[in-house]
């Protein structure tokens, strides 16, 4: 019982450095932003990860996908992050198939 509740409670730091991080870095100007995605790939491929009509992925969202830390979404899929900014954790892990950056993708 005690693992659970610790892992738990891990999840929820993770949750809040993430979000620590993703503030102080949306005001500075570095490079990357997310899993060494640069910020504008990662708005280019948000309308390929929401909603309930998602659209096929941009030229520019595969070009971040390319650039970007496959592994590290890994870490991110099952902890909630992802789904707080409307974004399908699916969705997002199926984007390095329809860009052609690889031939298949699981974590």
């Amino acid at each position: 019982m005690i693992f659970v509740v610790m892992e738990a409670y891990k999840k929820k730091v993770m949750i809040v450095v993430m979000m620590v991080l993703g503030i102080v870095m949306s005001g500075s100007n570095a490079q990357y932003s997310f899993c060494r995605m640069p910020k504008d790939g990662l708005k280019s491929c948000l309308a390929s990860v929401s909603g309930d009509n998602p659209v096929d992925p941009t030229s520019d969202c595969c070009l971040a996908i390319a650039k970007a830390d496959l592994q590290c979404f890994c870490r991110y899929k099952d902890s909630g992050l992802l789904s707080i900014y409307g974004v399908d954790p699916n969705k997002c892990m199926e984007l390095p198939v329809k860009c052609k950056v690889v031939d298949s993708f699981h974590c």
